[in-house]
């Protein structure tokens, strides 16, 4: 059973942070048959809007916003300042996806990325119930906007708090909200659930959107992953969203610092994404 899905790919594999030049991509990523380009918003004020719009537009990209949450932009911080300046910034996050005709944010917005440590039982609970009370808030913001959130978990070396699908599902269960939803990453699938399959299933028609690269971060087809669980899984949702492929690369010496990217994956980044798109159409779609 093919599923018809259609696939993006991140900036990220190229380049870092987005600006308004980072369009300059678009055709590239358009002519190598990707549907969807993913946008990470690190800096708003990087990025003119409506220029953006119009390169979607004559490249024919639909768009998927990305959040990026540093110490800075940190939901269960003890300062609600800190609380005040995310919300700030998943506002300007938000405003993106209708300007773009994006449907949801993503991104692991509960918490800062990298934020992992060992705390008391009462402690993980007063920042559970920070990020349960936050996120409520920002469900809201998306709702007002006919958007929704995709909120993703992270391997346990980047979080802390939310690492596999149950804990997702228990984080939207508690926020309670329609708009709150669910997206799932690969690469920390690999390192933290037991079945991929169960995993996806598990979550069902929650998951608005999927993130893939190898076991090892690299290029799709390349690795350990079992992808025939990815594909069960899918199927067994009826999963109608994208499948993105994020990584980096090592010449961004910030951003390959903060995911511990010490070498190249690919011989080149452009290869990477080619061959990817080629094994992910391979598998999903023949």
């Amino acid at each position: 059973m093919s599923l018809e899905i259609k696939f993006g790919v991140s900036t990220w594999l190229w380049t870092s942070p987005f600006s308004t030049d980072t369009i300059d991509l678009f055709p590239k990523i358009k002519s190598m048959g990707y549907d969807a380009v993913e946008i990470p918003i690190e800096y708003p004020e990087k990025i003119d809007a409506k220029k953006v719009k119009e390169a979607l537009d004559k490249n024919g990209l639909s768009a998927i916003v990305c959040g990026a949450f540093g110490p800075s932009r940190d939901l269960t911080h003890d300062d609600v300042a800190v609380h005040k300046n995310c919300f700030d910034y998943i506002t300007q996050c938000l405003d993106f996806c209708n300007e773009w005709d994006a449907k949801f944010l993503a991104g692991p917005m509960y918490s800062a990325v990298g934020k992992a440590r060992m705390v008391s039982p009462e402690q993980r609970k007063k920042e559970w119930d920070r990020a349960v009370t936050n996120l409520h808030k920002v469900s809201k913001l998306a709702h007002e906007r006919n958007l929704e959130i995709a909120l993703e978990p992270l391997n346990r070396f980047e979080s802390d708090m939310i690492n596999t699908a149950d804990d997702v599902l228990r984080l939207v269960n508690d926020i309670n909200h329609p708009v709150a939803k669910i997206m799932l990453d690969g690469f920390h699938m690999a390192i933290e659930e037991r079945n991929i399959e169960l995993a996806i299933t598990s979550v069902g028609g929650r998951l608005i959107h999927l993130q893939v690269a190898e076991n090892y971060r690299g290029t799709p087809g390349t690795g350990q992953t079992p992808w025939d669980s990815f594909k069960q899984g899918l199927n067994n949702i009826n999963y109608k969203g994208v499948i993105s492929i994020e990584s980096f690369t090592p010449e961004i010496k910030e951003l390959a610092g903060a995911v511990c990217i010490w070498r190249n994956l690919a011989l080149t980044q452009d290869g990477f994404a080619q061959e990817g798109l080629h094994f992910l159409k391979k598998l999903f779609n023949d």
